[in-house]
């Protein structure tokens, strides 16, 4: 579990975690996973997170989302440190999230959307939390998620100021928060004073450059609008430079996705060349049966396929092994599947469960997976029966020597 380190000074063992306050990470199953530790003083790092494990990995878990999943009130606010998520539940806001003391990654992000559609970045509001913020938000609206966020004024950080002002003081920055437009345009404007021509000009370059990312062309003209105002020119000057910027974007974002297409289902291969996939497509929706009935067990009494339907040996192994274990009335998670699996393949499970998977529909996703994997089956048996055919063919014709 990582808790004690061997000593590098002679044969003893020491403690990883001291002089901190430690938090247990629990998943969304409610199993502790790892452990975060906030140093108790000045020593650094600031946080400290438990090593990489089978089950542990801090760049695919989310702080509190065990609790955050339950809440009713309609998004999911993203702090940088733990201390801010307990202020944040104490102040009545159990949607508070955090990423473990590490800037957000993408599968955290893909990790959100499983359980909200709207998130506010509630990061320090010093230097680096703005860079934080900044990094966050595409990152997050890649996946769909809507993005505010929050302007802490005369506070570090959501702790000291719910310490300071209290919970409704709060609300009323969640109420206030900025989309995220907004938020990027205010960045930009402080960069500049607006006083020279040059500084508008700077100005003015870096801000239609931003909102050429837009995909909405509407939204691209009223906030184009907006900037032409600021600087002090003509709305046609701007939209013509917002144009202009939108298509070499465009034509940089297709020569990106092509060269991706060339790749995709490489991709998809496990890393350890022992579980290598021999139907790449069929495998894709093998892992999604894989991660949806251990997501949801209820949906084991549904699942109709056989082991022989799956083409990778692995993944059938790991379906008969859930298969079994709901026969036999025993509970169904990863951390336990984990123990049943050589470390490789154990990993690789890992790998599979911290894919992003909508769980709104899991009936629909279900049903989906099994009539692409139903599907891929019968292409490869129609393939054989003409291999078949054909090979008979030339033996009888006497073809082939």
């Amino acid at each position: 579990a990582g808790l004690i380190r061997k000593s590098r000074k002679g044969n003893g063992f020491y403690d990883y975690f001291r002089n901190r306050l430690m938090f247990p990470v629990i998943d969304v199953r409610g199993n502790v996973i790892g452990f975060s530790g906030r140093a108790l003083g000045d020593n650094e790092p600031k946080y400290l997170n438990s090593p990489d494990t089978p089950v542990f990995n801090k760049s695919r878990c989310l702080f509190a989302l065990n609790l955050a999943k339950k809440s009713k009130q309609g998004m999911l606010i993203l702090s940088e440190g733990n201390i801010d998520v307990v202020s944040l539940h104490q102040a009545g806001y159990d949607c508070a999230v955090a990423s473990l003391g590490t800037s957000l990654t993408p599968d955290q992000a893909r990790l959100m959307t499983r359980y909200t559609e709207q998130v506010v970045i509630a990061y320090d509001a010093d230097a680096a939390g703005v860079k934080a913020a900044q990094r966050a938000i595409p990152l997050l609206e890649k996946t769909g998620l809507s993005v505010k966020v929050l302007s802490i004024p005369g506070a570090k950080d959501p702790d000291e100021f719910i310490r300071a002002n209290g919970a409704d003081a709060f609300k009323k920055l969640i109420e206030s928060s900025e989309d995220r437009v907004d938020y990027q345009l205010m960045l930009i404007k402080s960069k500049y004073k607006l006083d020279t021509d040059e500084s508008r000009m700077g100005y003015l370059s870096e801000a239609t450059v931003f909102l050429s990312g837009l995909p909405n062309a509407i939204e691209r003209e009223i906030y184009g609008n907006r900037i032409a105002e600021t600087a002090g020119v003509s709305p046609e000057a701007v939209k013509t430079e917002i144009n202009n910027a939108y298509r070499r974007r465009k034509a940089g974002e297709k020569k990106r996705r092509e060269s991706e297409i060339a790749r995709p289902l490489q991709k998809a291969q496990p890393s350890d060349k022992s579980i290598r996939y021999e139907n790449v497509v069929s495998a894709i929706a093998e892992e999604g049966v894989i991660r949806l009935l251990l997501l949801e067990p209820d949906l084991v009494s549904m699942c109709s396929l056989k082991q022989d339907d799956f083409t990778s040996s692995f993944l059938s192994k790991v379906y008969g092994l859930i298969k079994q274990r709901y026969s036999d009335g025993r509970d169904i998670s990863p951390a336990l599947l984990l123990s049943d699996l050589p470390q490789g393949e154990a990993s690789q499970l890992t790998v599979i469960m911290q894919k992003p998977e909508k769980l709104s529909d899991s009936h629909v996703s279900l049903k989906a997976y099994i009539d692409r994997i139903q599907t891929e089956k019968l292409k490869a048996n129609a393939l054989s029966d003409l291999t078949a055919i054909t090979q008979r063919y030339k033996e009888k014709k006497g073809y082939g020597g």
